[in-house]
């Protein structure tokens, strides 16, 4: 019974997707990435299907991120706005099912949101290294679609919601290079506002993921990442969306209703 509240609230949530024409924005920001790398192509002297590749996977990345975000963040809160989860909640319906549900659908749309947009570079690279990429992106889009479900549960309002969204991706796809920065500064390097600096950045290397290692376009040009830095990848994004989902509900059950 409880798993079937679970699959239904999912199965909602893609409808949502679908009456929102969210898979058609989708299509839309594709055509116009590809048409741009094509354009750029035609400019470059040298390499020019590296930089076509390379420059469609980097931005269709980033706007899968940005899609699938936005539709998270408005889908929840269009609900509280409009007293729908008041009413799904009057039923016999446990919260912690209800964030499940939604998850479920949100993870889903990750996925077919995954699919979509590595289906491209199946002809423009080598098909391991487009599947390679896809299934990153598809985990890479779980994390921010579970961070997304998190912060609108906790802050219940679009801005600072989108604003810590778009600050935690900005932040940890950036880490590594700052990290890279903090180690070898150009002056300064003995002094306490360094060392406390560098200290704070190695804190959020430990608590923020390393989406700098995800859906790298070197791999459609350059050859596919090892089975076990994939894996490595697939298990860090699992603690992270369980860690979040938790965070979640946790928050959920503290709200007044």
């Amino acid at each position: 019974m409880r798993g079937r509240q679970i699959i239904t609230i999912a199965r909602f949530t893609l409808l949502e997707a679908l009456r929102t024409r969210l898979f058609y924005a989708l299509i839309g920001v594709m055509a116009l990435i590809l048409g741009t790398g094509y354009f750029a192509q035609q400019l470059a002297i040298t390499e020019s299907a590296r930089l076509q590749t390379v420059f469609s996977a980097a931005a269709l990345r980033f706007g899968a991120v940005f899609l699938l975000s936005l539709h998270v963040l408005t889908s929840v809160m269009r609900e509280l706005n409009d007293k729908g989860l008041e009413l799904t909640l009057s039923f016999d319906l446990r919260r912690s099912h209800y964030i499940a549900g939604r998850l479920l659908g949100f993870l889903s749309i990750a996925v077919v949101m995954a699919a979509a947009a590595s289906a491209p570079f199946f002809v423009l690279a080598p098909p391991a290294a487009a599947l390679q990429w896809g299934v990153s992106l598809g985990l890479e889009l779980a994390i921010m679609a579970t961070l997304s479900l998190f912060c609108i549960v906790t802050f219940s309002q679009l801005m600072p919601a989108a604003s810590f969204v778009l600050g935690f991706y900005l932040l940890a796809r950036a880490l590594s290079a700052i990290r890279l920065m903090s180690d070898t500064p150009l002056t300064g390097s003995g002094t306490v506002s360094h060392q406390l600096a560098s200290t704070l950045v190695d804190l959020l290397t430990l608590i923020l993921p390393s989406l700098d290692r995800y859906t790298q376009s070197t791999w459609l040009t350059d050859g596919v990442a090892t089975g076990d830095a994939v894996a490595a990848l697939a298990a860090q994004a699992l603690i992270y969306i369980l860690l979040l989902a938790a965070a979640a509900m946790f928050d959920f059950y503290r709200r007044n209703l």
